[in-house]
């Protein structure tokens, strides 16, 4: 009854913002939450669900040309095709039907040696003793990605069987599964010139970083088993793997400029695969700083609205009421009566002169405005 329930209430999102809520909560006393988990709603500019679908029919986000075509665009948007795929997985696909026959646990068995991967008929423990260092057959190979890395969704090898939430508990259960799979991730890491450097998942260049970064750099199909490896670490008890990872492969695109080609798969699909606001907030915030060029940085907090003052309320309200109602600051009732005590003054002071109802009135306007613009500015500032 309660899946039945669950199924009612989901909506399928239909607009990015629907799929991210990154910057929905965008607070300091969250960012120290240890917790966060998705309720999304809310960021950036959206592409139709139309336009998405042409698009990722045309190419995905590890063709050659993805990154140029949208690097090149007078105004970049965001893939709504992106945004529905990692929000589909954050929330552990809320609208999956897990398979009715009998679960083998083919995922499970694989691991623990008892059964090769189909359709090579090769064993866990070959790959773990025998690939490690052999980048031309971890590079060609295209079949034992999805074995090595499993998910609750269906990828190229159709022989490989997706994981059902028992089969992951048991799985995260299972000390030699577990032990097996990190083996795994060392080998693709070191596939992409990095090392594992402790059990928490921080990560570092390789002693052979400098080649294996400008084959990565080069070979852009590898960001889809960057994305699928960083969805199955979240699911077989590794999230916490996740933020080196993505942090390390940002750096290197934006700051050290060793994989360029891989900033904008890194932005749309590696920081999405983190599950805890803070987390995807500090890294947009980190990339935001080294984005170049700044404008075309897309992956921020949404710009606040600017709220319009009438002549009028200006009129009626006096210049310190309206500069703090347009930048939402509150008062102290000390400063409230201090600054009613100067506005009075200031009334005796303009009927005096005769300029109630002309200059000034123009002069609090122009300089309401240029304080609403000044905070709007500020807010754009990266942190």
């Amino acid at each position: 009854m309660g899946n039945l329930m669950g199924s009612w209430r989901y909506k399928e999102p239909s607009t990015v913002e629907e799929c991210d809520s990154t910057w929905e909560t965008d607070s300091e006393s969250d960012e120290l939450q240890p917790g966060g988990e998705e309720e999304d709603s809310g960021i950036s500019e959206s592409m139709s669900p139309a336009d998405a679908v042409r698009g990722a029919e045309q190419l995905d986000h590890g063709s050659p040309q993805f990154g140029d075509m949208m690097e090149s665009s007078t105004r970049m948007k965001r893939s709504f095709y992106a945004a529905k795929d990692l929000y589909k997985y954050r929330h552990s696909y809320p609208n999956y039907k897990e398979p009715c026959q009998p679960n083998e646990y083919r995922n499970l068995r694989f691991y623990l040696n008892k059964i090769p991967l189909v359709p090579d008929g090769i064993y866990i423990e070959e790959i773990l003793t025998k690939w490690r260092g052999d980048y031309e057959k971890l590079e060609h190979n295209h079949t034992y990605i999805q074995w090595l890395f499993p998910l609750r969704e269906q990828g190229l090898n159709f022989y490989a069987q997706e994981l059902t939430q028992d089969e992951i508990k048991e799985f995260q259960s299972t000390r030699e599964a577990k032990r097996r799979f990190l083996l795994a991730y060392t080998i693709m890491l070191d596939f992409f010139g990095i090392k594992l450097l402790d059990k928490n998942g921080n990560v570092a260049r390789a002693p052979n970083w400098q080649d294996r970064f400008q084959h990565l750099n080069e070979s852009q199909h590898n960001y889809l088993r960057i994305t699928r490896i960083l969805k199955s670490l979240g699911e077989l008890g590794f999230e916490s793997f996740k933020l080196p990872l993505v942090r390390l492969l940002l750096e290197e695109a934006l700051v050290e400029d060793t994989l360029p080609n891989m900033r904008h798969s890194a932005l749309e699909y590696f920081v999405y695969t983190l599950r805890q606001h803070a987390q995807r907030r500090a890294l947009l915030r980190f990339a935001q700083r080294h984005y170049h060029p700044p404008e075309n940085f897309i992956w921020g907090p949404p710009k606040k609205k600017r709220i319009p003052a009438s002549g009028s309320a200006v009129m009626k309200a006096g210049k310190n009421e309206v500069v703090e109602r347009s930048v939402g600051k509150a008062r102290s009732p000390r400063e409230g009566r201090n600054n009613l005590l100067e506005r009075e003054a200031d009334d005796v002071e303009e009927r005096k002169s005769g300029e109630w109802k002309t200059a000034k009135g123009s002069k609090v306007l122009q300089e309401g405005r240029r304080r609403v613009d000044l905070e709007e500015y500020i807010e754009t500032i990266p942190l």
